[in-house]
């Protein structure tokens, strides 16, 4: 009779695979994440500069898809700041990456643990 023991985590190690070749086999999809955070991350840097200093930092995340402008910003006091500045940043910052801006969207991001 086989020991119990011996079975376990078994099936998780039956075909270990070597990182290079997991990231070929999800490569694409890899690719297409690291471009999206690269642009988001641009884009982030774009509205920062655009903005007066005290506010930049409180700008934790932007984007932008279909010509919108998504903000993320770390408290309402911050949000409700921002979106007497929504004109300026459509213009500025659509000058600024090439493309127009149709909206602006500003959330409230949660605050971490």
């Amino acid at each position: 009779m086989a020991r119990r023991d011996e079975h376990v985590g078994y099936g998780a190690m039956q075909n270990p695979r070597v990182v290079s070749e997991l990231l070929q086999i999800h490569g694409k999809k890899l690719r297409e994440l690291g471009a999206t955070l690269k642009r988001r991350a641009a884009v982030l840097d774009v509205v920062r500069a655009s903005l007066p200093a005290k506010l930049a930092p409180r700008v934790a995340s932007a984007g932008v898809e279909n010509g919108r402008l998504t903000l993320g910003v770390t408290g309402a006091v911050w949000a409700s700041r921002l979106r007497y500045m929504t004109g300026a940043l459509r213009s500025g910052v659509g000058a600024e990456l090439g493309m127009e801006i149709v909206s602006v969207r500003i959330r409230v991001l949660q605050p971490k643990d």
